[in-house]
């Protein structure tokens, strides 16, 4: 096993969990701003070459965190545009998120039927 991927991984995905720990502790930006701006930032990245050689080289660490979820949307706008034309820009994005939103939507569902919430007040 390569320990240096591992580690580079770990330090960019740190990275970018400490700018958005920065954001949220010294500015009055909400949570749900930070996390938009993420996926739109990773969608800029990932639209002018940025942020492809960036994920291959970390790994994980940047395809997990939401800029990772920008990028897979731009990389499948880019593909299906490529494939299909101006058709493409509007079913790429959706079609690059789909595995990992229908997995999210699944997992959530599950913890829900096991988890008890709490009535509202």
């Amino acid at each position: 096993m390569d320990i240096l991927k591992y580690i580079w991984s770990f330090l960019a995905g740190g990275a970018l969990c400490v700018i958005a720990q920065i954001l949220i502790d010294k500015t009055r930006l909400t949570p749900a701003r930070i996390l938009v701006s993420y996926v739109v930032a990773g969608v800029i990245l990932g639209a002018i070459g940025i942020y492809g050689p960036f994920a291959e080289f970390v790994g994980a660490g940047a395809t997990t965190p939401l800029t990772g979820f920008g990028y897979n949307i731009s990389k499948g706008v880019r593909e299906a545009v490529d494939e299909k034309g101006l058709l493409g820009a509007l079913t790429g994005g959706l079609k690059a998120a789909a595995g990992g939103t229908t997995a999210a939507l699944c997992f959530g569902y599950i913890a829900a039927i096991f988890a008890k919430g709490k009535g509202q007040k």
